[in-house]
């Protein structure tokens, strides 16, 4: 759990953003537990900072994928170095 700033200088928005800070790691935790995620608690979290605007599941985003490229051999693109 890293806070680097508070955005409040009163005593309520300190204990605000502490609550909600720990409130959103117990359901991380809670969720990776119930959802047999084996990812850490930090790369959930920072999976999640990333895709927070985008409408996909979360099983989706957390499910682990190798990305690999194809190489089409009949493409157009022109070689920088050849």
């Amino acid at each position: 759990m890293r806070i680097k700033t508070f955005y409040g200088t009163s005593e309520n928005a300190v204990k605000a953003q502490i609550w909600i800070a720990v409130s959103v790691y117990l359901l991380i935790a809670i969720m990776k537990k119930r959802l047999n995620i084996e990812a850490s608690l930090y790369t959930i979290l920072q999976v999640l900072s990333v895709t927070i605007f985008e409408r996909m599941l979360l099983l989706q985003v957390l499910a682990k994928e190798e990305y690999t490229t194809s190489v089409d051999k009949n493409c157009n693109q022109l070689l920088l170095f050849s």
